[in-house]
């Protein structure tokens, strides 16, 4: 690639390794669409290797300084995830030192691109490349940015909190290590699964009890320290915004493997998939009542291993918009005590005609993770949501 150049990703995952005459840092950092990070956590760097999507690779080996992006994990609020080197000797520059970043995929090794930067003189560390999403495609851009200042400087103008975020290591201590990636022995080998990360804010189980969400908000499906590897109920309800009208919505959940291709679609036209491991409990064609009006069953642990992220979704069916429809909500049960465990009201409509309500999430370490999402789109079907909810994922 040449100074500037961009192209699509044809992986999921990719792996961007940095080699140099000298020893280099790789680091990674998050970034919104407002061009800054949205904490110190989203720096991912030999001290913190593990963000929600990004993960840090320490040289070992004949392997250099690296950082894997599962695209497919990085949080919808990540515009751009920006590569950046620096020299690990103190005071030393990159003139005469020609670093060249490789993009791999991470699952077989293959070589995507490759992008050495032009000639550089007094400058301490660089932007290499960006891995950017483009709608609902991810692409590489090469980008060659030089700065006189490392690490530090690169990362105060992300807007990184240099004293907290960039602790620094004592010369000739060991970086910390990451273990390469490597799926678990049930998934199929071509089929990627989603990493587990760390969040940037704090983890949230169900330790506690019930969790409330608001938008964007998470929660790990974890109680006593063990995933919650059982029956679920994921209900839906609304009411009608005016008395009198009857208001036909339709939930429907939509099963995607890791490179978020629709493997299935559960709705009032198929009401159950995966031998019942997901089941639609029957349609309603009014919203009245005063409880849930629909409701649809997931057997996670009957789930096939590609299934790797699940989206709830609502339609008006009858072409009404979701300004008519008030008391939107959708909440979590253990289907075997009816326990409810998660719950998420939708506080402000929007006139369109489909909400992705959540998403649930199968993490590698067996757990799984529901977000509130609460997206609106135009769609009157379930067939009409696949591509929106993939690119929520």
């Amino acid at each position: 690639m040449s100074q500037g150049a961009n192209a699509p990703l044809t992986a999921v995952r990719v792996r961007i390794e940095v080699t140099a005459r000298q020893r280099l840092d790789v680091s990674g950092l998050l970034i919104t669409k407002a061009g800054k990070v949205r904490s110190d956590a989203d720096l991912v760097f030999y001290n913190a290797p593990r963000g929600p999507g990004v993960t840090h690779n320490p040289s070992g080996g004949s392997l250099p300084d690296a950082i894997t992006v599962d695209t497919w994990a990085v949080p919808s609020d990540v515009a751009t995830v920006v590569i950046t080197a620096s020299l690990d000797e103190q005071g030393a520059t990159f003139a005469g030192i020609e670093p060249t970043a490789t993009i791999l995929d991470a699952d077989t090794g293959r070589v995507l691109a490759t992008f050495a930067p032009p000639r550089l003189g007094r400058e301490t560390a660089l932007v290499l490349v960006e891995v950017y999403r483009r709608g609902a495609e991810w692409k590489i851009r090469a980008v060659g940015q030089g700065y006189a200042n490392g690490l530090a400087g690169i990362a105060s103008d992300f807007g990184v909190s240099i004293t907290d975020a960039v602790p620094v290591t004592p010369p000739g201590a060991p970086a910390p290590a990451v273990p390469d990636y490597a799926p678990p022995a049930s998934s199929p080998a071509h089929v990627p699964p989603m990493p587990d990360y760390t969040p940037a804010a704090p983890r949230v189980t169900l330790d506690k009890g019930r969790v409330s969400l608001v938008k964007g908000g998470s929660v790990s499906l974890v109680k006593g320290g063990h995933a919650l590897l059982s029956s679920v109920r994921m209900a839906l309800g609304w009411q009608p915004a005016r008395r009198g009208r009857n208001i036909d919505l339709d939930a429907s959940c939509i099963a995607f493997d890791a490179r978020r291709e629709r493997l299935e679609t559960v709705w009032f036209m198929k009401l159950n998939v995966f031998n019942g491991a997901i089941q639609h409990t029957g349609d309603n064609l009014t919203g009245g009542g005063s409880g849930d009006d629909e409701a649809i069953d997931v057997h996670l642990d009957g789930l096939p291993p590609e299934v790797v992220g699940l989206a709830f979704v609502v339609n008006s069916f009858s072409g009404q918009r979701f300004t008519d429809v008030r008391d939107a909500y959708c909440r979590l049960l253990d289907v075997t005590t009816g326990e409810e465990l998660v719950r998420f009201d939708l506080t402000n409509a929007e006139p369109h005609t489909g909400v992705v309500m959540c998403k649930l999430v199968r993490q590698l370490s067996g757990e799984w993770v529901m977000t509130a999402l609460g997206e609106y789109v135009d769609a009157k079907t379930a067939r009409g949501m696949v591509k929106p909810a993939a690119a929520l994922l």
